[in-house]
């Protein structure tokens, strides 16, 4: 990932959830099928990082734009992919009076007119090897890959995998690539998966929040791990998958953290040290294979993988319409008092609509204990969930539908939640109404 050049406010977004339910007072639907990813063998990662290092280190300790480091991880990627039936394409450019290159790999099949591309940058900084930054999702992303040609994957949409050169230098590889396409081939662009650093030693579980379909479709493979993610906020606009957004391609992606510090907040939920980076050696001479966290490689390369699977199947729709939302985290006492997160809604003309869209993301460790309603401005209350005793599931990650054409749009609309019994606790992640 590239430095920073400014303080980077978070964001405040939530994307739609997976879950459907149809009337108020609604009830929780069974989650949408999807297509079922691979396990990506940690170990097989783990060989690629290796070997991105063994390339450092015999060419002067680094893999940057320019340098023989570089193009011998380009060759190395290459021949993997050529191997196992890809089309590779390796794209050139000039940045600092030095070459570099862009390596394409599409997987045959699919419809032209929609395709997914996951990808992240193969170069170092001069510093080091590079291998959080960004070995890790460049191995993932290849993993991944091999994994497509391993299960001989017919996947609706064409699917494109990429490895960006001078990411570092300030994504010229990727900014080259977008820039170069003609009109037509940006619109056939379905999304775009960037993956830059997901195996930080002290990790954090961040998610890009840009594109809904996309962060809900990581958020919703962490919750099934039970593991609490975070919008991603320390690198927004500083990877590969900014000129994408720029021309209008639909982007989300993973990140474990660099240089900002872990909370700790965040090491009570995900482990590790509080007040220290989530990566020490980020664009430092020690970022080499003893600088990655296995757990979180291995979750994240996952991920990767399962993305890949879900978002090439058929078509996905994005919601319609206006999207207010609360990412503030609520805290829900253990059979305690209701508590509330607010959405001031403004802007609209007239009433709600009669198929209001609810999305709820609530952290629970025994949902059944939970009783969650929605409170128009003027209070009135819909029902969005009971309890239920024998619902021991983790976690309400839901969007519901609600007839609220009796209120007025405007004004503070709250979602309230109850625990109503003892032992289990959890909070508020976040929530959103969609007009």
């Amino acid at each position: 990932m590239r430095p920073a050049r400014r303080r980077l406010l978070p964001a405040a977004a939530l994307a739609v959830a997976a879950l459907l339910a149809t009337a108020a007072p609604a009830v929780q639907a069974a989650p949408t099928a999807a297509a079922v990813a691979p396990d990506i063998p940690l170990a097989n990662v783990r060989a690629h990082l290796t070997q991105l290092q063994s390339i450092a280190t015999a060419n002067g300790g680094n893999r940057a734009h320019g340098r023989a480091g570089y193009k011998a991880s380009v060759d190395y990627v290459k021949a993997k992919l050529d191997a196992a039936g890809y089309t590779t394409t390796l794209q050139q450019f000039t940045s600092g009076g030095a070459t570099g290159y862009n390596l394409i790999a599409d997987w045959p099949g699919g419809d032209p007119n929609q395709v997914l591309m996951a990808g992240s940058h193969l170069d170092s900084v001069s510093s080091g090897a590079g291998i959080n930054d960004n070995g890790s999702g460049s191995a993932a992303v290849l993993e991944t890959a091999l994994a497509v040609s391993r299960a001989q994957l017919a996947p609706d949409k064409h699917l494109r995998f990429a490895w960006w050169g001078a990411e570092e230098l300030g994504l010229v590889g990727s900014k080259y690539y977008v820039n170069n396409l003609a009109t037509a081939e940006r619109s056939q662009l379905a999304g775009y998966l960037n993956f830059d650093m997901i195996g930080s030693p002290n990790a954090g579980y961040f998610v890009y929040d840009d594109d809904p379909v996309i962060e809900q479709t990581f958020k919703n493979y962490f919750a099934g791990l039970s593991v609490p993610t975070e919008i991603e906020t320390e690198g927004d606009g500083r990877s590969d998958h900014a000129p994408f957004k720029s021309a209008g391609v639909p982007v989300g992606g993973l990140f474990t953290g660099a240089s900002n510090t872990k909370s700790s907040a965040q090491a009570q939920k995900w482990g590790g040290t509080a007040g220290q980076s989530f990566d020490r050696c980020y664009h430092s001479s020690c970022d080499t294979t003893a600088n990655i966290n296995d757990t979180a490689l291995d979750r994240n390369s996952d991920a990767v993988a399962h993305a890949v699977w879900t978002l090439s199947a058929g078509t996905v729709t994005p919601p319609t319409g206006t999207v207010f939302s609360n990412a503030d985290n609520v805290s829900v006492p253990d059979n305690g008092a209701a508590v509330t997160s607010s959405v001031p809604v403004t802007g609209r003309t007239g009433n709600a609509p009669s198929a209001l869209k609810v999305g709820v993301d609530i952290k629970h460790t025994y949902r059944g204990d939970l009783v969650v309603d929605l409170l128009a401005p003027d209070g009135t209350a819909y029902r969005l969930k009971n309890s239920s005793s024998s619902d021991s599931a983790d976690n309400v990650i839901a969007t519901y539908t609600v007839n609220a054409s009796s209120e007025t749009a405007n004004g503070t609309w709250k979602l309230q939640v109850r625990d109503v019994a003892a032992q289990d606790t959890g909070y508020i992640d976040s929530w959103q109404l969609t007009f």
